[in-house]
């Protein structure tokens, strides 16, 4: 099973596994991470699920496109490598994936 690593706004870590298939969302939802509130519960129309990827994964990840990069121009501190987690779907080749979480969310 495929890992992330959340890295949080108090600069503590955590590490879990997550189901392959599953988006980073549900992932993180499972998990009980603070901070991934997913308000729409992954129906790609609010931006509570916001993470900024490192940047040495943003290339497996992919960039936001269409909808999802409009709806992080919602999010506080968007940046070029910030996706919706409910966006990026989880395989083997995204084992270890490192995600910051913002230090506060969108509203919905």
């Amino acid at each position: 099973m495929p890992k992330a690593t959340f890295l949080l706004p108090d600069g503590s870590s955590e590490t879990h596994e997550i189901e392959e298939g599953w988006s980073l969302m549900e992932g993180a939802r499972q998990a009980g991470i603070e901070g991934v509130v997913a308000e729409c519960g992954g129906g790609l129309i609010c931006s509570t699920c916001h993470v900024i990827v490192e940047p040495a994964w943003i290339a497996a990840v992919g960039t936001a496109e269409g909808t999802e990069a409009m709806l992080l121009e919602l999010a506080p501190e968007h940046g070029e490598t910030s996706r919706l987690s409910c966006q990026i779907e989880m395989t083997e080749e995204l084992d270890g994936l490192t995600v910051r979480l913002p230090s506060q969310q969108a509203d919905s």
